[in-house]
């Protein structure tokens, strides 16, 4: 219809610079009046590219879309990948993973350009192959060790720092700890991190205030502080290794008439949007998800399109305090 070859339309869809105004404006009007759009299909046959990103979320025990600091970081992430040009494809594992299958040839049958994986536990073995492959793979809070591979996450012992100078400068000295299942690399780095820090201080650590969880959830938070309270002695300060760890120990203190801040002081980490409206707010470790949501997707960008070597990056938390850690109250300076 045009007069011109398949390659001068190509090129023409392509914003080649070496075609006439006048021959693009040809095409370009006949294509809107007959409503053609190029196959993709065929283009990812003709590039090699799809413009699809795999998102996974690894492990039998995952993230999904209920943890809200995740959704934010992916949220963050889609948005990013939009403005470079990509769409997202979400692989399910809950079949998957019973079966062993492989995230490698998974990947290669949709094209996808590169994956961002989500931490999760119990790790699937496709996952270590899917990392190791050639496949660009961007990893959130999981260590990614692949030559094709780049990680994010916050800085899990600066964190842990801040909560016990927090919890020292208020004049807390019995310092406890809830986590999840100890399978969670997260959730022990900030352990670690933790008692590492109440030892820089010179604080004793008393283990009956260590108590691991299933996961990062309300549920779990609950049950480890009622375990902590029927054992009969409670330290005066906790870090939470989540918000909704948090806000289920509150619920566990609540319903055994203890209070917080008054008998037992609490920080979370995450700062999500629920912690504004708990009662009492929750004082919490901030983690930049938009930050780390659009840096994971320009370092996944970079890496499909060659533009760096692999490199990993961790991200400043920041301390935000309310109400849940006593700041509030006249307590005696030590």
């Amino acid at each position: 219809m045009a007069g011109v070859s398949v390659s001068t339309v190509s090129k023409i869809i392509n914003n080649y610079s070496d075609i006439s105004e006048e021959t693009k404006t040809k095409v370009l009007e006949i294509m809107r009046q007959t409503g053609y759009v190029p196959s993709n299909s065929a283009k990812t046959l003709a590039t090699k590219k799809s413009n699809l990103i795999g998102v996974i979320f690894a492990g039998k025990l995952n993230i999904d879309f209920t943890h809200p600091f995740f959704v934010e970081v992916l949220n963050s992430f889609k948005k990013q990948m939009g403005v470079l040009g990509y769409d997202l494809l979400f692989f399910s594992n809950e079949k998957f993973y019973s079966i062993d299958g492989d995230y490698v040839a998974r990947c290669l049958h949709f094209h996808v350009d590169g994956c961002i994986i989500v931490t999760g536990q119990q790790l699937e073995q496709s996952i270590n192959e899917l990392d190791l492959s050639d496949i660009p793979c961007i990893g959130v809070d999981i260590q990614l060790q692949g030559k094709n591979s780049s990680f994010i996450m916050s800085d899990n012992y600066k964190m842990s720092y801040k909560v016990v100078e927090h919890f020292y400068l208020q004049g807390y000295r019995e310092l406890g700890y809830i986590g999840s299942t100890l399978e969670s690399d997260i959730s022990n780095m900030r352990e670690n991190g933790y008692k590492d820090a109440i030892e820089s201080f010179g604080l004793p650590t008393n283990d009956k205030w260590f108590v691991n969880g299933d996961n990062f959830f309300e549920s779990s938070g609950y049950e480890a502080m009622s375990k902590m309270i029927q054992a009969g002695s409670l330290p005066r300060a906790i870090f939470a290794a989540s918000d909704l760890i948090a806000i289920g120990a509150m619920r566990a203190l609540k319903e055994n008439k203890l209070s917080v801040p008054e008998d037992v002081a609490i920080i979370g980490c995450d700062d999500i949007e629920a912690c504004k409206y708990t009662s009492p707010a929750i004082t919490t470790i901030k983690q930049n998800k938009d930050k780390i949501g659009r840096l994971a997707s320009l370092m996944l960008y970079d890496l499909i399109n060659n533009q760096s070597v692999t490199g990993n990056v961790v991200v400043e938390p920041e301390l935000v305090i309310r109400e849940s850690c006593g700041s509030g109250m006249n307590r005696r300076a030590y």
